[in-house]
């Protein structure tokens, strides 16, 4: 059976993926760092849909967290880098530590994993990989500067190693959703801003159904929802002292 490894995985974007890729007939590995909740995601996953599911309980954000899982599991058909994280505020107000932690996981996890799982799939000439970016990617992010340009390095890594894969039988995905209402806003402190009030908040199962079809086809750059293709584009040909200025008062508080 293919094997997806999801990380990410106890709520949000990466559960319904979980559930997606289990209900095409995908073996599963779960990961993050409540292995509580993963173990309850998987007993779900085996009587809702008859997979196989995998619990990895581990921060991504250390190191030596990355050589456990890929030693765990050496092989996977599908990566899906979907943990991450950011806080709301001035960029020289929030925690240094917290900063720097998000950076590491956002970042320094995902292009781990792609780089110890990706040379398997090239050697066999099959796999896929799919990197849960943002609409955060296309624009700076006053308020949240740091988590805005996690993203960005995420969808310009999937890019670069999307067209380096040509013909190689393996793709490479940046899912980029706009506001999403999961736990990670509660995480990064953006309930009751005007961003998560917007009109384009899309749910989790929406985002994921359409994340896990633009992976199968290969897709490089999946933006859900038209109105957030128009915002995504539309930083392309905006100036960019706009763009930021927007983005700062859709992080503010109403």
């Amino acid at each position: 059976m293919p094997l997806a490894l999801i990380t990410g995985a106890s709520g949000g974007i990466g559960l319904e993926l979980a559930k997606v890729f289990a209900r095409d007939g995908f073996d599963l590995v779960l990961v993050a760092r409540t292995g509580g909740a993963l173990e309850r995601i998987a007993d779900e996953i085996q009587v809702q849909f008859g997979r196989k599911a995998q619990v990895i309980a581990e921060d991504l954000s250390a190191p030596e967290a990355i050589e456990r899982i890929v030693a765990a599991v050496p092989k996977v058909d599908v990566l899906v880098n979907n943990a991450g994280f950011g806080h709301l505020g001035f960029f020289h107000e929030i925690d240094a530590a917290k900063q720097i932690n998000s950076i590491d996981l956002n970042v320094t996890a995902l292009t781990a994993l792609t780089r110890l799982y990706l040379p398997a799939m090239v050697a066999r000439g099959s796999g896929r990989i799919l990197n849960v970016a943002s609409t955060a990617a296309f624009q700076a992010g006053p308020l949240m500067t740091v988590y805005y340009a996690t993203k960005a390095y995420v969808l310009a890594f999937t890019e670069g190693i999307a067209e380096e894969l040509n013909g190689t039988g393996v793709t490479a995905t940046a899912l980029c959703p706009g506001p999403v209402i999961t736990g990670f806003q509660a995480r990064a402190g953006l309930i009751g801003t005007k961003l998560t009030s917007s009109p384009m908040v899309m749910t989790a199962v929406e985002v994921a159904e359409y994340g896990y079809r633009a992976t199968m086809a290969g897709k490089v750059i999946a933006i859900p929802g038209f109105g957030n293709k128009l915002v995504a584009w539309s930083t392309r040909f905006a100036p960019r002292v706009l763009t930021r200025k927007i983005a700062r008062s859709l992080q503010e508080r109403k």
